[in-house]
C-alpha cells in the first residue's frame, strides 16, 4: 500500500485527493506520474521522520524523473535529510537498502 494511502488526518487525506486529481489533469506521461507518487511518499515519509523510507521513495523518484528541474528537488530534499542526519543516518540507510 502506498504511504499516501496510510495517512489517517484529515489534512494528509485532503492532500492526497487533491495531488492525486492533479496527476489525472497534468498533461505528463506515466513515467513522471509514477515519479511524482514516489516523490510525494518520500515527502510524506520524511515528514513523519521516516528518513529511511524517504531516501528510499526519493531514489525510485530520481530513477524514473526525466525533467532535471524536478531531480533538483528530490536531491535538495535528499541532502536534508543527509545534512540533519549525518553519517549515522548514511550507515543505516546502506543497511536497510540491502
Amino acid at each position: 500500500m502506498p504511504r499516501t494511502q496510510k495517512n489517517d488526518n484529515f489534512i494528509d487525506k485532503s492532500f492526497t485527493v487533491m495531488a492525486d486529481l492533479i496527476l489525472k489533469l497534468l498533461p505528463a506521461n506515466k513515467r513522471a506520474k509514477e515519479a511524482f507518487v514516489y516523490y510525494r511518499d518520500g515527502m510524506s515519509a520524511q515528514a513523519d521522520g521516516e528518513y529511511a523510507e524517504a531516501l528510499e521513495n526519493y531514489e525510485e523518484a530520481l530513477e524514473l524523473e526525466e525533467d532535471s528541474f524536478d531531480k533538483s528537488y528530490i536531491l535538495y530534499n535528499m541532502g536534508l535529510i543527509y545534512a540533519s542526519n549525518g553519517p549515522k543516518l548514511a550507515q543505516n540507510y546502506r543497511t536497510f537498502a540491502n
